[in-house]
């Protein structure tokens, strides 16, 4: 029996509420379990300099943890972001392009802040998750506009993390399974099933290519899950 009491192939209790935050474009806040991230997508009417005059847009992902979303208080990444974060940031704004026609953009920017108000393991895939939802009510907004005659989002996308821990292959760690693992991935799939990231890593010793893919399935049945219940968020926001 896990922590939580959750059987090996089940998620944390997801919730996604969308229109968190009056200012943005788009935004929402998601809770998996424990782990909580406010998500807000900015649309502007500017490119990077070497995208000017190409007639594409671009999207991006800021990250960062609140000095006392972990048991201990961290202090603020205020000059330059840390390794880490600028690896998960990077990872989000790939995630998020990946499914988005940058032509349909325009010479627009969106910007996507995904800042962690409690960590308690999986910060990054529930920021690419909620993150996409910020990213999707936004467009949805400024089309509104009439700033986009196409919507630029071409599938969804969605991320969770598996694992193997005492021996178990496990679904969505929370951070004591986290911590503990033999082995820990990342997947980020597409809702048309193509793969955009997987992140995988032996903590201890090596583990076999089944096991892998017994991993890859459970994140494409919470992965399913998730979209179901960022179909649902979105559907509230709009």
């Amino acid at each position: 029996m896990r922590i939580s009491g959750r059987k090996n192939d089940e998620l944390r209790k997801v919730e996604i509420i969308p229109d968190i935050n009056i200012f943005a474009e788009g935004s929402c806040l998601i809770k998996c379990g424990n782990t909580q991230v406010l998500c807000t997508a900015t649309v502007e009417e500017k490119v990077p300099s070497w995208l000017k005059d190409s007639g594409k847009g671009w999207v991006t992902a800021e990250y960062s943890m609140l000095p006392r979303a972990n048991r201990i208080r961290t202090a603020r990444e205020i000059k330059v972001p840390s390794g880490r974060t600028q690896e998960i940031q990077r990872l989000i704004g790939r995630s998020l392009r990946s499914v988005v026609d940058l032509s349909a953009l325009k010479d627009h920017t969106i910007t996507v802040d995904c800042d962690v108000l409690q960590g308690d393991g999986g910060t990054r895939t529930a920021s690419i998750t909620g993150g996409f939802v910020a990213m999707y009510l936004a467009v949805q907004k400024v089309r509104k506009e009439g700033k986009f005659i196409v919507n630029p989002i071409k599938e969804f996308v969605a991320a969770v993390s598996c694992g193997i821990v005492d021996g178990e292959d496990l679904l969505d760690l929370e951070y004591a399974e986290d911590s503990n693992a033999q082995a820990d991935t990342n997947f980020v799939l597409s809702s048309g099933g193509k793969i955009i990231e997987v992140q995988g890593t032996a903590e201890g010793e090596p583990f076999e290519e089944e096991r892998f893919l017994n991993l890859m399935n459970l994140a494409k049945k919470g992965i399913a899950e998730l979209m179901d219940i960022q179909h649902k968020a979105i559907a509230k926001g709009i």
